[in-house]
């Protein structure tokens, strides 16, 4: 069951599920709710889920002019201060985490603690595997058939207008996010990195992710690619959990955890 919130940037659609302290989980690009199916039962036994559907998403209406992250960060400040009420831990997978990442920056009192899967700080040209895959990405192409459908099945636009929400889409991977090692510093909220061994991403920008967050944790799946929540289900919902629980990090050889007695930086946060 989901229902409207008229936020003032867009009207949202959201589901919410379970009980307990507040968690948004934030869907990829071209996505809908339905691709936290695998998650859903684990997380919802633990946390209020909330689940809203950014602009130009599943059952949530497009806006006129560009896509952008900062205006879908906004949405999500907006939907954190008046259907949540407050602060909340957010799991955004792909574009979500971005969105996440900029909600953070943005509003760092409404958010506790973080997962990113499958993240990207900057443009697609900087930071994917294989950057090329967006020139064979056009509305009416094969690769973008499953998207397509998940848009025709639920917008509100109507089909007609899947064209105009895939041209746009694409254009903000090629020019965003433009984050830098200083933005990600600023983050406080403990996060949890996360990807697949064969994500669109590649490792190398991911540990540059998780070396410029001040409080963070990282996770590489193995035999896992950009979908990962979907193929290794068990191993994401338990190390989301375990991040969103809290706790310190104790190892035996701290390196990049290591710090002198009261400095602070990157080191072990309940």
């Amino acid at each position: 069951m989901g229902d409207y919130a008229n936020l003032p940037g867009v009207r949202t659609w959201y589901e919410t599920e379970g009980s307990g302290d507040p968690l948004v989980l934030l869907h990829g690009g071209f996505c809908t709710n339905d691709t936290w199916g695998a998650q859903r039962p684990d997380l919802a036994a633990a946390y209020r889920l909330h689940l809203p559907e950014r602009r130009a998403h599943g059952h949530t209406p497009d806006v006129e002019g560009p896509l952008t992250y900062t205006d879908m960060a906004g949405d999500t400040v907006a939907y954190l201060e008046s259907v949540v009420g407050g602060p909340a831990h957010l799991v955004g997978w792909s574009d979500g985490g971005i969105v996440a990442l900029l909600t953070a920056l943005a509003r760092p009192d409404l958010v506790r603690r973080m997962v990113l899967i499958g993240v990207t700080f900057r443009p697609a040209a900087e930071a994917f595997v294989a950057p090329e895959m967006l020139d064979a990405m056009t509305p009416d192409s094969d690769g973008m058939a499953f998207f397509r459908e998940l848009y025709v099945a639920v917008s509100p636009d109507g089909p007609e207008h899947w064209p105009a929400v895939a041209t746009r889409m694409i254009d903000m991977w090629r020019t965003q996010p433009a984050l830098d090692a200083g933005d990600l510093a600023a983050v406080r909220a403990p996060t949890l990195v996360m990807t697949g061994d064969d994500d669109l991403m590649t490792l190398e920008h991911t540990a540059a992710l998780y070396r410029a967050l001040s409080d963070a944790r990282l996770a590489v799946v193995p035999g896992a690619s950009h979908l990962v929540p979907l193929e290794k289900p068990a191993e994401v919902n338990r190390m989301i959990l375990e991040h969103l629980a809290g706790g310190e990090v104790e190892t035996t050889m701290p390196v990049l955890r290591a710090r002198a007695p009261g400095a602070t930086g990157r080191g072990a946060t309940a």
